[in-house]
């Protein structure tokens, strides 16, 4: 999804969620209770809207929502269906790198940079950034076992999170701040929260750079995890993260 809007905030710090939100999740919910089952073919908008209660407007705009997100299928001829194979609920979605790399074991966030950089191609294509200014990057080695298992880069835009999640800029600033990832801390601001992420994977080598960061050659193969997590359709956070040879498996959920 790359859709800009933005929510107003509530007074007390959380932005409002809006009603084609809600209405998503209470078709969500209906799918999984069996009301709409997959495989199912939704009704017609007219008696969809009658079922719901809602007007066909904000049924239309959920429904390119579900769709977007995978829950249903369109086919000219056919109509929308429900997906077999449904999206996790909330934040079985997101989870901070170092808890899946974790799995009960170590897991210690070592930071090698806190502080603010003028805005990257990578933070550009991502994030809603101002048009002057810098944006907030943290690099981080996640070590597994005493052992160094992933290299993880994160960018965020300050404006945006002070308007949609005060909490994390208060977490991010706060004195524990350096020994979690920007993820982590993320994720826990927004609990509660319509979070989602969406990742790209690709082959690739370390590189000098990185490869001195997690003691291995230039030449070392490892895979890349490019991830941008957003409150609702707004991106709030952009990073990537390297996985050398011998790190932890990491699970992997595939959307259609």
């Amino acid at each position: 999804m790359v859709g800009r809007q933005r929510e107003r905030g509530n007074g007390a710090g959380r932005p409002q969620r809006r009603p084609v939100v809600a209405l998503y999740e209470r078709m969500v919910e209906a799918i999984r209770a069996g009301t709409y089952p997959p495989g199912s073919t939704l009704p017609t908008e007219p008696r969809l809207a009658a079922e719901l209660g809602v007007s066909r407007p904000a049924l239309r705009e959920a429904l390119i929502l579900l769709q977007e997100d995978g829950v249903i299928t369109v086919r000219r001829g056919v109509g929308r269906t429900v997906s077999h194979h449904l999206p996790p609920r909330g934040f079985e979605f997101l989870k901070p790198v170092e808890s899946l790399l974790g799995a009960g074991r170590q897991v210690v966030t070592v930071p090698l940079a806190r502080t603010r950089e003028e805005p990257t191609d990578f933070s550009t294509q991502h994030l809603v950034l101002p048009a002057h200014g810098e944006v907030r990057f943290w690099e981080s080695v996640i070590e597994v076992g005493g052992l160094p298992a992933c290299l993880t880069q994160e960018w965020a835009s300050d404006e945006t999170l002070a308007e949609l999640l005060p909490d994390a800029v208060a977490a991010f600033e706060g004195p524990g701040g350096g020994a979690s990832s920007m993820l982590g801390l993320l994720l826990d601001a927004g609990r509660g929260l319509p979070l989602t992420g969406s990742s790209t994977i690709v082959a690739t080598t370390l590189g000098r750079q990185r490869g001195a960061q997690l003691g291995r050659p230039a030449d070392t193969p490892g895979v890349l995890v490019t991830q941008v997590v957003r409150l609702e359709r707004t991106p709030l956070l952009a990073a990537k993260h390297m996985l050398p040879p011998g790190a932890p498996a990491l699970p992997v959920w595939q959307a259609r």
